[in-house]
This record gives C-alpha cells, structure tokens and sequence, in this order.
C-alpha cells in the first residue's frame, strides 16, 4: 500500500541526511553542543551581523538575510588553520568551552593576513561573513572548524569551493551557512567590506563596493542548518521524536 504525497513528503530525508545517520557511530554525543538555530543566535547580536528569518509549510525555502561585514581569506585555507590542533581539547558540548574555542577561530592563519579574525582577549568576532576561494576546509575532517567558525559568531562562509567533509560537518552541526560563490569573489572583496547575503536571491551584495554576486543554491541543506543542524532538523520535521515526546 502506497503513501500518499503529504506523508511521503514528510518521511523522505535530503540524502546527506540519510547518509550521515547511517554512517555517524554516536550522532547525538557528538551534537549536543548545538543547541541555537543560526537565527535564535543572530537575533540579538549587536549591528555587526543581523539575521531574519520565516518558514512555511508548503515550503523548504528559507527567507533569511544576513548582514555584516566580511573577512577575506584565499584558497586551501584547512582546518589546521581555522583550529590549530592544540586546541582541539575543548569540548564544545560543554557551554564555558563552547564560548572559548571561537576565540581561535582562523588564529592558524599564516603572517601574511595582519588583520586577525578575533581580537586578543575576545571570544567574538566583528566579521559575521568569511569569504574564501577555492578548497576551503581542506584537511583533516575534524567537526572543531565549523564549530570554532560559529562559535566566534560566524554566520556563513562563501566560498569558491569546500572540502566536502567541512561542508557535510557544516550542514550536520548547524554552525554556519557554507554557500558556494559562481565568482572568485574573494579577489573583488576587501576584509571590512560590508555584505548582504539574500538566500531566498542566491545572491552576495557587496555594500562598500556597491557590486553583486550570483551564489550557487544551498538546496536541501539550507533548512537543516537553519534548523541547528541534523538532529534538530529531525526532531522539527517528525523524523525522530522530540525532547517533548
């Protein structure tokens, strides 16, 4: 006996979804640090970085803008960079060392870059928007670097290309938006340029410069970062019961 649209609709899971339960051994230990959908988090941050944001029913679209000003790394930026190795002792599911391990967040980044990313003695950034060029989060597959990079305040990365393990540790976790650019536009932003990401236009504005970039869609990831990351995305869609239940 076959289902009916609404409730196949309701049962299938986007496949990386799928794909990361069947292949996590202990999801919800490793999770548990992620309790803020991106807009709960944003909501009340000072100007630096706002974020909106509706869901309907009949739609998996998400209306969410996000504004701030940006940082401009370039290509194979790794995850040793974005957290070095020795602090990868924090336990993010702990709330004091959640807070702390963003204060590293990119303090693995070469000389080369004089601008830091996180000020000394602070655990937020003023850049709620990175912009990178291609392989970005390359290296090992640690969940740390998306962490860090929400942790310090992050509210995505557009980049020309990622790993696909920091993509797929990105979506699973809820920490950032990583959006793909169809541009190189990390070689037409400056670090404190200020940005608009329209999700709902799949498109960058660049305020400083007035110019506009055509981003590549998120798809069926955008909601289950919105969400807080796969298991919250879950409990919200009715694939496994709720904390309530």
């Amino acid at each position: 006996m076959g289902l009916n649209s609404q409730n196949r609709k309701k049962r299938i899971a986007p496949s990386f979804l799928l794909i990361y339960f069947s292949s996590s051994s202990n999801p919800i230990k490793r999770l548990t640090y992620r309790t803020l959908s991106l807009t709960q988090r944003f909501a009340s941050v000072f100007p630096r970085a706002t974020a909106s944001s509706s869901y309907s029913s009949s739609s998996t679209t998400s209306s969410t803008t996000l504004h701030g000003l940006c940082y401009v790394v370039g290509d194979n930026i790794d995850t040793d960079q974005i957290i070095p190795a020795e602090y990868l002792t924090f336990f993010p599911s702990n709330p004091e060392e959640y807070e702390k391990i963003g204060s590293y967040a990119l303090i693995g980044l070469p000389s080369s870059y004089a601008t830091r990313f996180v000020e000394p003695n602070e655990t937020k950034t003023k850049y709620s928007i990175v912009i990178a060029g291609d392989n970005f989060g390359c290296g090992s597959s640690r969940e740390h670097a998306p962490v860090a990079l929400g942790s310090s305040e992050v509210a995505a990365v557009v980049a020309e290309s990622y790993s696909r393990l920091f993509f797929r540790n990105s979506v699973s976790t809820g920490e950032v938006f990583p959006l793909e650019s169809e541009a190189r536009i990390c070689e037409e932003c400056k670090t404190g340029d200020v940005v608009t990401i329209e999700l709902n236009e799949i498109q960058l504005i660049n305020h400083t410069t007035g110019k506009e970039y055509k981003l590549k869609p998120i798809g069926d990831a955008g909601p289950v970062v919105e969400a807080g990351g796969i298991f919250s995305y879950a409990r919200k869609t009715g694939m496994i019961p709720s904390h309530s239940t």
